[in-house]
């Protein structure tokens, strides 16, 4: 049964007890000598004893279907809220805009949703909380992987290949001359053995790439490259100059240099390189600079991951990267970033 149905009846019933009693009270206080006179009495046509409760009835069909009709509509209301609070919608406070009888359901509802929307916060935040902690100790893992195996290499691979090495020349330069055809051989013997020692130093610089560690990025810049003057064979120049810069900055800038000289150990087979870092015309600018076999870029852009890696970390920090590289004429690298002033620094 519907409430419309319900009030209905409900209406009805009243209303004929409320005749009822009504009728009842006129009676026992004017008491008739003649029941007939009710049949023989007619209100519009109609006799009194019909007339009056048909007229009840019907007031009260009336009221209980407006009655009815009101108090469904007031539930199909409270309904629908209850629908947008399960599907997770937030409910504007117009719409909870409803008659002083919903007043305290109206405000529960308010309740109810505050509560959903501060627990969707609290388990988001722990979420993105617990993925930023599996992501550390993912990398932190990562991280201790690779320097275990940089240092197995350095210690074993590298020293293996630096006494071949010496062996090589020393071979070379005892030995009497041949012919030609041996001593050809024997050269590019060492020339292989001095090409994977530069692989194994890009791959090692690849595991265990040296961080700042509270190093500005000068110091650190000049710490990388003279280990490296010490580890080979080429000339190595630089000029770095120092001015501050945000440490997203220096570490992005730091990033790119380690690509780009571990690049150069593996591929150009170049004798100079030179590193420069300037500022110029609120631009920081890093160069690097080698005279190495060179590339053809656009088609390296293709299948290089660290060339991809290199422009993707300039442009995070606004920047921009450009390589210009010749066949047997070596090649540049210029990284462009602005340096944006803070808030409150300027001219007065």
């Amino acid at each position: 049964m519907s409430i419309v149905q319900r009030q209905v009846i409900i209406g009805v019933a009243v209303s004929v007890l409320i005749c009822g009693f009504f009728i009842l009270s006129f009676l026992f206080r004017f008491p008739l000598v003649d029941w007939k006179e009710l049949w023989d009495t007619h209100v519009m046509d109609i006799p009194y004893v019909i007339f009056v409760p048909s007229v009840s009835i019907f007031i009260g069909i009336l009221f209980g279907l407006f009655s009815g009709i009101h108090w469904k509509r007031q539930i199909q209301t409270v309904d629908h809220w209850l629908y947008q609070i399960e599907e997770g919608r937030h409910i504007d406070a117009r719409e909870l805009s409803a008659s002083p009888d919903l007043h305290s359901i109206v405000n529960r509802i308010g309740k109810i949703q505050k509560q959903i929307a501060e627990q969707a916060k609290l388990s988001q935040k722990l979420a993105t909380e617990k993925a930023k902690d599996m992501e550390s100790r993912v990398q932190e893992v990562i991280s201790q992987e690779r320097n275990r195996l940089a240092r197995e290499l350095h210690d074993s691979v590298s020293q293996q290949l630096f006494a071949a090495s010496m062996l090589m020349s020393a071979i070379n330069e005892a030995k009497p001359q041949t012919s030609e055809r041996e001593t050809k051989q024997l050269k590019m013997v060492e020339e292989m053995i001095h090409q994977s020692q530069l692989e194994m130093r890009a791959l090692l610089l690849h595991l265990r790439p040296a961080a700042l560690k509270g190093k500005s990025l000068q110091e650190g810049m000049k710490e990388l490259l003279i280990e490296l003057s010490q580890k080979v064979t080429m000339e190595i120049k630089w000029k770095i100059e120092d001015f501050p810069l945000d440490k997203g900055i220096e570490d992005h800038l730091f990033r790119i240099l380690q690509e780009s000289v571990s690049n150069t150990l593996r591929h150009a087979k170049s004798s100079m390189l030179e590193i420069v870092l300037i500022q110029r015309d609120e631009f920081v600018i890093l160069r690097v600079i080698d005279d190495g076999v060179g590339f053809d870029v656009e088609e390296a852009k293709a299948g290089s991951y660290g060339l991809q890696n290199m422009h993707e970390r300039a442009v995070e920090v606004g920047g921009s990267l450009k390589i210009i590289s010749l066949k047997n004429s070596g090649t540049r690298l210029e990284v462009k970033i602005p340096i944006m002033k803070q808030e409150g620094v300027g001219n007065d």
